[in-house]
């Protein structure tokens, strides 16, 4: 950040403004990576050691070795998604080995939409999915509060309007 202008205010030179997911998202799909690995781990420890012997049932083990592993990876994960809204353009960055960073421009936008399934919808969290012209460009932003989800379609469409291609 640059500062000394004679009346006090200052310009920036830093990059986008970035804007991270909210913790509802963690928690839904840790709780879900809970319940299906768990249910797989009892499933498994039952069903192996009633056919098969006490011995066997130790197989169990291994989901709740990934309910572990997958407890990390869903925290890496969540803390690598993450927006910006910038003049011309919004940017959407993710991925924890290969960062994946997506520019959708105003003018390409051909439809915003906000999405919430019945799990989403029962932890307040909604989804906006944007369609450009071209196909590869699509994008998404998982996890939003319902209320920044509809703010960003609003804000996107208004966008999209004024900075319209001519497609």
């Amino acid at each position: 950040m640059e500062t000394g202008s004679p009346g006090g205010t200052e310009t920036t030179t830093a990059g986008p403004v970035w804007t991270g997911l909210p913790p509802g998202l963690l928690r839904m799909r840790r709780l879900l990576l809970l319940v299906w690995l768990g249910l797989t781990a009892i499933g498994t420890g039952l069903l192996l050691g009633l056919l098969a012997g006490p011995a066997w049932a130790a197989f169990a083990l291994l989901p709740l070795a990934g309910i572990g592993w997958g407890w990390v990876l869903l925290g890496r994960n969540w803390r690598s998604w993450r927006y910006a809204e910038r003049a011309d353009d919004l940017l959407i960055s993710r991925g924890v080995l290969w960062r994946e960073e997506t520019v959708v421009p105003y003018g390409r936008m051909q439809l915003v939409e906000v999405t919430s399934g019945p799990v989403e919808r029962h932890f307040g969290l909604a989804s906006v999915q944007l369609h450009t012209a071209a196909a590869a460009t699509d994008a998404a932003i998982p996890g939003l509060d319902p209320a920044e989800a509809e703010r960003l379609r609003d804000r996107l469409t208004q966008l999209g309007e004024a900075r319209s291609a001519g497609l």
